[in-house]
């Protein structure tokens, strides 16, 4: 269904850039699903808080702003499963259903209602101009760190206070940098491929 949904020129994302519906579907929703697992073996565990720095987070937020919803949900769909069937790509190399037992599971939650979350936007055209795109990428972090803290909260048997500090806190800055860098990254590439005002 994903290649045979009628896509209205207005609601294009980059993705939709790409010729060959169903073919170019599936190589996306892997690719995306494969690449958030690359990105995942990008961590730097700090001292003070369970939960480790990692890519996850920006890749996952450009690939759905880029991927558009439907595809966004599918790859993080498939990220999570695999993942829970023991495919070892969550962070520092973790998988199987010993993850749901660790406390930043909840970010992971948090990446397939992000990514579908930050997809719509794109669809809607957020994906456009630096302001929307810097609204976006705020609003897709803030579903992360929801999820995320929550889980943190109820696994450590934190306060909300406590989850926040060690869960959204220690990773605000690096965040903001990444939605700065993702400000001028799709509106220039719009313009790249001369398709910023197709409709």
């Amino acid at each position: 269904m994903l290649a045979g949904a009628a896509i209205r020129k207005r609601d294009l994302v980059l993705g939709d850039l790409v010729p060959g519906a169903l073919v170019r579907d599936i190589v996306m929703v892997v690719g995306f699903a494969g690449g958030v697992g690359l990105f995942a073996q990008l961590a730097l565990k700090l001292p003070f808080t369970p939960v480790p720095i990692t890519g996850q987070t920006f890749a996952v937020l450009l690939g759905g702003m880029a991927l558009g919803p439907r595809r966004a949900a599918a790859g993080m769909a498939l990220y999570l499963a695999v993942g829970l069937v023991g495919m070892p790509w969550f962070a520092q190399g973790s998988g199987g259903l010993t993850a749901l037992a660790t406390p930043s599971f909840g970010y992971i939650v948090g990446f397939l209602v992000a990514a579908t979350g930050i997809g719509y936007l794109a669809s809607r055209r957020f994906d456009r101009r630096p302001l929307t795109v810097l609204a976006a990428m705020v609003a897709g972090n803030l579903v992360i760190y929801l999820f995320g803290a929550t889980w943190l909260a109820v696994d450590r048997h934190l306060s909300a206070g406590a989850a926040i500090s060690l869960g959204v806190a220690p990773f605000l800055l690096g965040d903001a940098i990444k939605a700065l860098a993702a400000m001028g990254l799709f509106p220039g590439t719009w313009r790249l491929v001369g398709a910023a005002d197709r409709r």
